[in-house]
């Protein structure tokens, strides 16, 4: 349990490194932090706040005009930003948006990387609705770009989604795309002629109903064209499919889990039944696939702590600190006792530079409780995110302001890998994100690689930098305007 807590009649709960914790800012004023909440995340219950927090003076009310919205916006900025010496002055009259005017305020912290696309608005229903029940609208998979050869391809399908009963999976490439079959459009000629953004605008936007008909190509050389409907589906936290695995290595047993997302409530739960089948199967040894995981919830984190740390219970898991003058908020995570809890003897973290937030808060948590050369890494260098926001609701224009508010350090105070965690963790391996196999399959390189790390092998490191993250050029296809569900699962269409 946390050390603290702050008073709320209606618990909600912090989101993670994309994280939050919910913070309602009505517009009769009030304003601060509620308690960390219970594990099955935020209400979307407004929730009263502390009467002694300095709130910033709410916009008229009944109204949505942009300048009011905008003032919203920099009000939160200026009372809860992390690093206030990195707002630039600009002037609100000169936006129309209030993310572009986002962007530009936090532009000093961004050229630090310290703010790199983590201050956003979105959508306050949206977002909830993701949380509360996985809740998204599109196509159901995530898509990668190839940068160098102009290609597209599939790097998962979700299982609820409309594109998966297409035919859709990992490894097939997208071909072309056209609102039908008369006017499909090659992608390798949007790529060309308009970029990513025109392969974007071609798909069209996240809303239910908006239908497209794609061309595309399976891994063993099939080629299907099909007309796919938007719709609203339930994106799974961890596949039935592959995202819980007993793996035999040799003679020994290894527990793999691949986890999607921090952000889906249910994840805490779908995390226990694995670790249930960990046990089951005396695992002493395991994966932790976050290869695409753009973070969540900070509880859903704090549950994974749980079930990897058997024995040490009471001990700090991590801290999160706000600027000087909001340390009241500050507060300390201890490991807490779970049923099906192991303590591995090794671990191996999958992971790409989509692995962010919440992904790294655990492998950082976890770096003081393992000698050097059983944790490790593998794949690629991550994100760079050791720094997380709140949420600020403007409820009457369902407008949301996740600002970076907090950073978290782990039990030795160390977190400072804003250029990623291979600056950090003492063993990494560098991996293919082999996508011509499906994930979870041994065979799999970054999976193989993985293996190797437990059974002792050496590796080539990864390059620390973060201009060499990328592998052959490939980055997840990201829209300028993203939903909710966009800003927290990377490459999701």
């Amino acid at each position: 349990m946390p050390i603290h807590s702050f008073p709320s009649p209606v618990p909600a709960a912090r989101t993670a490194l994309t994280a939050t914790l919910a913070i309602a800012l009505a517009a009769c004023g009030g304003g601060g932090p509620s308690d960390r909440g219970p594990i099955a995340g935020p209400s979307p219950t407004p929730v009263p706040s502390p009467t002694t927090t300095p709130t910033p003076p709410p916009p008229p009310t009944g109204t949505c005009a942009i300048q009011n919205q905008l003032q919203f916006a920099d009000d939160v900025l200026e009372e809860w930003y992390l690093f206030p010496d990195l707002l630039a002055d600009v002037d609100p009259a000169a936006f129309n948006s209030v993310q572009g005017f986002l962007d530009a305020r936090v532009a000093p912290a961004r050229a630090q990387r310290r703010d790199v696309g983590f201050t956003f608005a979105t959508s306050i229903e949206e977002e909830n609705e993701l949380i509360n029940s996985g809740s998204s609208a599109g196509f159901g998979i995530r898509l990668n770009y190839d940068t160098v050869n102009n290609r597209v391809f599939v790097l998962e399908a979700f299982e609820n989604g409309p594109a998966f009963d297409a035919g859709f999976d990992r490894g097939v490439e997208l071909l072309a795309i056209g609102t039908n079959g008369s006017n499909l459009e090659s992608v390798g000629a949007l790529l060309a002629s308009g970029g990513v953004g025109a392969v974007v605008n071609a798909l069209g936007p996240s809303d239910p109903g908006v239908t497209r008909t794609l061309r595309f190509a399976r891994p063993d050389g099939t080629v299907i064209t099909a007309t796919v409907t938007k719709e609203e589906f339930a994106l799974d936290p961890i596949s039935d499919r592959y995202g819980a695995r007993i793996i035999s290595d040799g003679s020994r047993t290894v527990g793999y889990v691949n986890l999607r997302t921090f952000i889906i409530a249910d994840a805490a739960d779908q995390l226990r039944e694995a670790f249930a089948l960990f046990n089951a199967n005396d695992v002493t040894e395991l994966v932790l696939d976050f290869r695409y995981n753009g973070g969540g919830l900070v509880s859903v984190a704090e549950t994974l702590g749980d079930l990897l740390g058997k024995g040490l219970e009471g001990q700090v898991f991590s801290e999160t600190i706000l600027r000087p003058e909001k340390s009241e908020f500050n507060d300390t995570a201890l490991f807490r006792a779970e049923p099906n809890a192991l303590r591995p003897e090794k671990i191996a973290f999958i992971t790409t530079d989509a692995s962010a937030s919440a992904s790294e808060l655990v492998v950082n948590a976890m770096l003081p409780y393992f000698e050097p050369e059983d944790i490790a890494i593998i794949g690629q260098n991550t994100s760079g995110k050791p720094v997380g926001q709140f949420a600020f609701d403007l409820e009457e224009c369902d407008l949301r302001i996740r600002a970076v508010t907090f950073r978290t350090v782990n039990a030795n105070g160390n977190g400072e890998y804003f250029n990623g965690l291979a600056d950090v963790v003492p063993n990494t391996c560098r991996a293919d994100d082999d996508f011509t196999r499906q994930l979870g399959d041994p065979a799999e390189d970054s999976l193989a690689t993985a293996l190797s790390f437990l059974r002792g092998e050496s590796c080539t490191p990864i390059a620390s930098s973060i201009t060499a993250q990328s592998v052959r050029g490939r980055k997840m296809l990201t829209p300028a305007n993203r939903s909710a569900a966009q800003w927290q699962i990377p490459g999701l269409f």
